[in-house]
């Protein structure tokens, strides 16, 4: 299933009412106390609650602490957004369990975000979060703000062969839930962690999964040929990497891929049908 289709099919909790009335509730009553101190005064986040897009099950904790600075535009677990850009460059800040991810160009920053997706994987539980119309990301930056999240396993680029594209991977502790804002005027994306409603039970995943490898040209070649049938990038025990198909539940499941993938006319790279647990990293023991 693509992101779009998991964002799509994102149930939307019974409370989603009680929540959107609270928070016109609130956006209405701040709305009144700026009016009062500036008149007809700028947006407030408050009241900007009511344009979002709401896919989130703890959509609540989500909008418990909007700041006043910019606009929010959505928030989601899984899904897209953003504006087509060119040439922007990537920092980051950070504040307690919240990652600030902000966009610039020649040091000014942007009004909306660029175009960018978020998806959601198990074994390990990662998010990947791909930015498009990038020219520059301060990963070294990033490593340091997301190392500060209590929260946050593991952090790690991916190649993509754009040039004008970044991707990195956020790999989080068990139990941690997460929801992703954006934001406009000025643009930008917060991740916020916290603490999973239900415990998560692990469980086996199978995958088609390639050879281990550097991080390099070579891997993001493989990703990119297997791009339509869901590959991504993980790391592996060994701290190198490999590129994975499926998430499956059983492993018939994975050996039906793996002999659908080998049957192509492009296939040359050995693809081996591999498990390991839902909250782990793959342990590549033969190539």
């Amino acid at each position: 299933m693509t992101g779009k289709e998991s964002y799509e099919n994102i149930e939307i909790p019974s409370r989603l009412s009680g929540v959107i009335h609270e928070a016109t509730q609130r956006g209405r009553i701040h709305k009144r106390k700026m009016r009062w101190l500036r008149g007809s005064s700028t947006l407030v986040a408050a009241c900007a609650a009511l344009m979002i897009t709401v896919n989130v099950p703890s959509v609540a904790m989500a909008l418990s602490d909007i700041p006043v600075i910019g606009s929010i535009v959505k928030v989601l677990q899984v899904g897209s957004g953003g504006e087509r850009t060119d040439g922007v460059s990537v920092t980051t800040t950070v504040q307690e369990n919240t990652l600030n991810i902000h966009f610039n160009i020649d040091g000014e920053q942007i009004s909306n975000a660029p175009a960018y997706t978020v998806d959601r994987k198990e074994a390990p539980n990662r998010l990947i979060f791909t930015f498009n119309g990038v020219r520059n990301l301060d990963f070294e930056k990033l490593k340091q703000d997301i190392g500060a999240l209590s929260n946050v396993k593991d952090v790690y680029s991916n190649v993509i062969l754009d040039d004008s594209a970044v991707r990195f991977v956020v790999e989080l502790k068990d139990n941690i839930d997460y929801s992703v804002s954006e934001y406009q005027k000025p643009g930008f994306i917060q991740l916020k962690l916290f603490g999973a409603a239900e415990k998560e039970k692990t469980h086996e995943v199978f995958y088609v999964r390639s050879q281990e490898m550097e991080l390099g040209e070579m891997l993001g070649m493989l990703d990119e040929q297997y791009a339509e049938d869901g590959s991504n990038v993980i790391k592996t025990k060994n701290g190198k990497y490999v590129v994975a198909m499926g998430g499956f539940a059983s492993r018939s499941d994975a050996e039906d891929l793996l002999r659908e993938l080998s049957a192509r006319e492009d296939y040359s790279e050995p693809l081996h049908v591999d498990s390991w647990m839902s909250n782990d990293n793959p342990q590549v023991i033969r190539q």
